[in-house]
């Protein structure tokens, strides 16, 4: 068992600083697999420290925005090289403070670097554009940083989420004010070191930790943009207390449906099931809540997802063997316990799974196994609220339109996906279900580096809403047009 005195002492980045919070409050992260271990320790900052890391990058953002694309790209590739070089590390203290199984927290801690990779190359290609005239030898556009950017991030892909966000935001020659999560301090300190060892100038980057330091950040009125990836509820929260002309991403919750029709390979379809449901234990905005399966093939579905369900190993994600981490705290596990008992009151079946996991290695952790509902229907919560959690319903559909229907009749619309062998017919779902992204015969989890990532309705903005891909540098960038004279 690990003491506050054994922990890491996490700091808040101001201006080149490390720093506690001005008041001296701080809050501990527990390790998931095992709460009597306190694993990190960080600020719970003030105001006064939001507004000082402000400060600081406005501070910072004149010379950084000055700077050549050379200068930036190669702060960008020195600090992904620090990054791949502590990768083992890193993935290590993440399975300790996180909770997710030591080889998700490897393959994450290895894509981190590539994102810093990827966006150092744009540094060279923040361009604009000339267009003909009537009375004016030349019009040209050029872009411009939008200025300080408020990047705050999940706790789920701590290193990952927040790196896709940073890079491009200094790439495009921002300045950036970092809230990481309250579960993974740790992880965003070790990132933001990472830029501090590659050279990047003081300001330029800041790091605020604490559970008010989010609402403090976001309202203040020099932070011209704000990037978060959350749940809806605090999305909408930002929303509504944004300012005219303040910038906003947001990526948000989601109830992804997987539709399984009737001449889908079962096997394939029951893996693609499992892995959209339980991968990090359901905690992933990407991952799938709803089955939506055609009747003739319901049940053996159904005893194929279970069989894989039942097979996962709970524990530590640093032990031999095992294939699911711990929830995130003690909430999610009661809120688990919570959906569990509504669902089976609103006349779902519950099939398997639905309570807390114990055993020796478990005692002490937030372990709850994975859990399947059979008999669900459209209307009920568990259709259509995000869990959160390793917890997913099965509802009976008698043609693909009513299984777009279906998927469609809930709030959000991050990704959704189809198990077909139709072409025909994961083309009609892809035109017309509510979301996104659309997976045929994929899971539903996971995203790629140059396309396109982020949700409709209420899973996102409607504006800005790509957070990769071609387009991701126009939320960081403001468009100049500028008329030259003779």
């Amino acid at each position: 068992m690990t003491t506050a005195a054994d922990a890491v002492t996490v700091s808040n980045l101001i201006g080149g600083e490390r720093r506690q919070a001005s008041d001296g409050a701080s809050f501990e992260r527990r390790n998931p697999a095992d709460s009597r271990t306190v694993v990190s320790v960080a600020p719970e900052s003030t105001t006064d420290d939001v507004t000082a890391a402000v400060d600081a990058a406005l501070d910072g953002l004149a010379a950084w925005r000055a700077s050549t694309p050379t200068r930036r790209a190669e702060v960008l590739t020195a600090a992904a090289r620090f990054l791949a070089e502590q990768a083992d590390e890193l993935a290590s203290l993440m399975v300790a403070e996180e909770g997710k199984p030591l080889g998700d927290a490897r393959n994450e801690a290895g894509r981190t670097p590539k994102n810093l990779e990827l966006y150092a190359g744009e540094a060279y290609r923040v361009r604009g554009a000339t267009y003909p005239s009537d009375d004016t030898p030349l019009v040209y556009s050029v872009l411009d940083p939008v200025g300080v950017v408020a990047v705050i991030t999940p706790w789920n892909f701590p290193l990952n989420m927040a790196s896709r966000k940073i890079a491009p935001a200094l790439a495009a020659g921002n300045a950036v004010v970092f809230k990481p999560s309250p579960m993974s301090p740790l992880m965003g300190d070790r990132l933001a070191q990472a830029f501090v060892d590659a050279g990047l100038p003081d300001g330029v980057l800041n790091v605020v930790h604490g559970v008010a330091a989010g609402a403090h950040l976001v309202t203040d009125p020099r932070v011209a943009a704000v990037t978060f990836t959350g749940s809806t509820a605090v999305g909408r929260r930002i929303h509504d207390g944004a300012r005219l002309g303040q910038r906003l991403q947001l990526e948000l919750g989601g109830k992804n449906p997987i539709v399984v029709l009737a001449d889908a390979d079962l096997d394939a379809a029951a893996d693609i099931v499992a892995r959209s449901a339980f991968s990090l234990s359901g905690q992933a905005c990407t991952g799938a809540g709803r089955v939506l399966v055609a009747g003739a093939v319901h049940d053996e579905l159904l005893e194929r997802v279970v069989d894989r369900a039942e097979r996962h190993v709970l524990g530590p994600g640093d032990a031999d063997g095992v294939t699911m981490g711990p929830l995130v705290n003690e909430a999610a596990l009661a809120t688990m316990a919570e959906e569990t008992e509504r669902a089976s009151a609103a006349g779902a079946r519950l099939v398997t799974g639905g309570e807390r996991a114990g055993g020796t290695s478990r005692e002490h952790g937030w372990f709850f196994p994975p859990t399947v509902f059979a008999d669900v229907t459209p209307e009920m919560e568990l259709a259509q609220r995000e869990v959160f959690g390793p917890i997913i319903g099965f509802e009976r559909v008698d043609s693909l339109d009513e299984a777009i229907e279906s998927a469609n009749a809930v709030e959000y619309g991050l990704t959704a996906a189809i198990c077909t062998t139709s072409l025909a017919s994961a083309q009609h779902f892809a035109a017309n279900v509510e979301a996104g992204m659309v997976r045929v015969n994929r899971a539903t989890v996971g995203a790629a580096l140059n396309a396109p990532f982020g949700g409709v309705k209420q899973s996102g903005t409607a504006t800005h809403r790509e957070q990769l891909g071609p387009t991701v540098m126009d939320f960081y960038t403001v468009s100049r047009t500028i008329w030259l004279g003779s």
